[in-house]
């Protein structure tokens, strides 16, 4: 039993210091030209005004995380519903409980006013 995590830790060894080799090899090997143009703000090609350092509601990240999870939804119905015909009870039966489960998650969200884009 010992003999497997010494094998686990040897292989964590190896990755950590491979992992600090090719980090150590580019920082030598990369360019250095400093530049003060380089280390300015850029968005879009133009200059920015003010400070470029805005905070932003946390409401729109909430909103984008749950773009992502109905995106990801979304794939995984795909390949259920082409394959719906082969499927038996049990796989209908999974998909909607998964469905409902995605609903109930989606109804939590717009009571709480997530997806108000104010």
């Amino acid at each position: 039993m010992l003999q497997a995590y010494a094998l686990v830790g040897l292989f964590l060894v190896v990755t950590v210091v491979l992992l600090g080799a090719t980090l150590l090899l580019w920082w030598l090997l990369r360019p250095k030209k400093p530049n003060p143009l380089k280390l300015e703000t850029y968005e879009c090609g133009v200059q920015t005004v003010g400070d470029a350092w805005v905070q932003f509601r946390a409401q729109y990240y909430i909103f984008a995380l749950i773009f992502v999870l109905f995106d990801v939804e979304a794939v995984f119905l795909f390949p259920w519903a082409v394959a719906y015909n082969r499927l038996g009870f049990y796989a209908v039966v999974e998909m909607a409980l998964f469905l409902l489960l995605l609903l109930g998650g989606l109804l939590y969200a717009w009571r709480k006013g997530s997806l108000e884009w104010v």
